[in-house]
């Protein structure tokens, strides 16, 4: 082959892998826009936040109302993140690694901002 045909090649597939990797960046765990729905194991309401662009992922979840939930910060998420609180709620701890879970009982239906520490990470909860 020549080697302005080798050239088009190369750059075709570093373009189409370039496509695959954003798209596969811009998938939700449910599909819509970076939220989720808890998983319900026996009583507890599960899930699991990673981050994204420096902020927690996804950064909207819906839960049920009286029903505990454990949240876990996966190992993606660093630094102030992983001081995790619901100011609203009364929810604030430092969860040090992934396997400390954040356990709460939402006691009221609304949407509720959850944050770092210091505000540099931030999302919503909506209780239903």
């Amino acid at each position: 082959m020549k080697n302005t045909t080798m050239l088009a090649m190369m750059i075709l597939l570093i373009i189409a892998g370039g496509i695959f990797i954003i798209s596969r960046g811009s998938t939700n765990s449910d599909g819509k826009n970076g939220e989720t729905v808890a998983v319900i194991e026996g009583d507890a309401q599960k899930i699991t936040l990673g981050t994204k662009n420096l902020n927690y992922y996804p950064n909207t979840i819906k839960v049920t109302e009286g029903k505990p939930v454990e949240l876990t910060l996966d190992e993606s998420v660093t630094g102030c993140l992983r001081s995790f609180t619901i100011k609203d709620l009364g929810v604030s701890k430092y969860a040090r690694t992934p396997n400390e879970k954040i356990v709460f009982t939402p006691t009221k239906k609304g949407t509720f901002t959850f944050a770092c520490s210091m505000g540099m990470g931030f999302g919503k909860l909506i209780v239903e």
